[in-house]
């Protein structure tokens, strides 16, 4: 049965896995299952992590972004049930036990797992599809407040329980996203956007323009950064994220003021050469040089996800990574989301990107990685650097801080 997999790993990890540790983390996934829940057959289920490649804080604004599934997911073993009761033993966390008979929100299931488990057997409800009872175990190398987005795999993997259970896989990865999103927010109660749990759902890399953020136009790019002889990494600078909402928080509304300048609600609606014109008077109307400041960073950022994109399609990995920095040096000059102005003596994310200068030395590039202020940057590092690099920001960070990231292909789905 495992030896089922191994024509499916490339496609969920890249070039670089070993195949025996593989069948091992599925062999014991699925030897739990049966400890827990018995029974000899279960179905198996694998959602990704994702990566910010381009388009820093855009996405809020309904601006453009592109991100990336990685090789690091979340796998469970599922079996149906007779009655309608969901229930989730991922390693690691309390047991999840939902009764989907009833899907009115719960105040006291905020900030929960089975907030989400109750949010999306409504949203299938919703769409006119069926919904019934499943048991799980899980477990995960989405590494959790790392910018790698925890959270929407396991949203979209158990959406596409539902899809693949009892929908015979009627929605599109798009669609799970959507209800991941949904769940989120009404039922768990945190105000994201789609970016997350699209990059999480659909494979691979993917341009996303949120200018209708019902409907995001996707744009799919088949490239794999190894061909080229980069390895992503993502270090983990291990700052606390604590005290830091009002950091994160301020970002949106500050954009928001320069477009309700203009009567608008979004950035995305104001024209940046009317920004450039109104400079002066906008200052003089807000009186918040960073807000200014933030929407150049959403203005040029935007342009530059194109750039991106065109460059990835075109296979110039040295026009993408020349953006890439630019996409840096403008989150960390305009932007300002490298280290929290509340606490300017913590500054790991500046630690990191100076040191990844260094040691690449013009080659490749670094970035801050999703939100700032304190977590992780991202570096495409030649071959021949990644052990001088990743030894060199354990020197700074600690021993398992850097960790090797490649592009996944397959969408969340039932792979036995």
């Amino acid at each position: 049965m495992i030896a089922d997999l191994h024509g499916i790993y490339p496609d969920l990890y890249g070039k670089e896995y070993d195949e025996k540790e593989m069948d091992r983390r599925f062999e014991s996934l699925l030897a739990k299952h049966k400890e827990l829940f018995g029974g000899a057959d279960a179905a198996v289920f694998s959602a990704a992590g994702r990566t910010e490649i381009g388009g820093n804080h855009t996405d809020h604004n309904l601006g453009k972004v592109i991100g990336g599934s990685v090789n690091l997911d979340t796998i469970g073993a599922v079996s149906r049930r007779a009655d309608n009761r969901v229930i989730i033993a991922s390693e690691g966390f309390p047991v999840v036990d939902v009764d989907i008979s009833d899907l009115e929100v719960k105040a006291d299931e905020k900030n929960g797992t089975d907030s989400l488990v109750r949010g999306i057997a409504k949203a299938f409800l919703d769409r006119g599809l069926r919904i019934g009872g499943w048991e799980a175990n899980t477990t995960t190398r989405v590494l959790g407040g790392s910018g790698l987005s925890s959270s929407a795999a396991i949203e979209v993997l158990i959406a596409e329980i539902f899809n693949s259970l009892y929908n015979d896989d009627a929605l599109l990865p798009i669609e799970l996203a959507k209800i991941g999103k949904y769940a989120e927010n009404v039922y768990f109660g945190k105000p994201s956007g789609l970016l997350d749990q699209a990059c999480c759902a659909n494979g691979g890399i993917i341009g996303i323009d949120f200018k209708d953020s019902d409907n995001p136009v996707l744009t799919p790019i088949d490239i794999s950064f190894e061909d080229y002889g980069y390895t992503m990494i993502i270090t983990d600078t291990r700052g606390s994220h604590a005290d830091l909402t009002d950091e994160y928080a301020a970002v949106p509304p500050e954009m928001r003021a320069v477009a309700a300048y203009y009567g608008k609600k979004n950035l995305r609606e104001v024209d940046f050469n009317d920004f450039l014109r109104d400079i002066g008077s906008i200052r003089k109307d807000i009186g918040n040089d960073r807000a200014l400041l933030r929407a150049y960073h959403f203005f040029t950022e935007n342009k530059r996800v194109d750039f991106m994109l065109q460059t990835l399609r075109e296979g110039d990995i040295d026009g993408f990574l020349a953006f890439v920095e630019e996409s840096g040096n403008s989150s960390f000059r305009f932007l300002q989301n490298v280290y929290p102005s509340s606490s300017p003596k913590d500054q790991g994310l500046s630690l990191a990107i100076a040191l990844s200068e260094e040691i690449l030395q013009g080659e490749g590039a670094v970035r801050v990685h999703g939100g700032g202020f304190a977590g992780t940057v991202q570096a495409y590092v030649p071959e021949r650097l990644v052990n001088d690099y990743i030894s060199g920001m354990e020197r700074l960070f600690g021993a398992g801080c850097s960790i090797r990231i490649a592009i996944r292909r397959r969408p969340v789905s039932r792979i036995l």
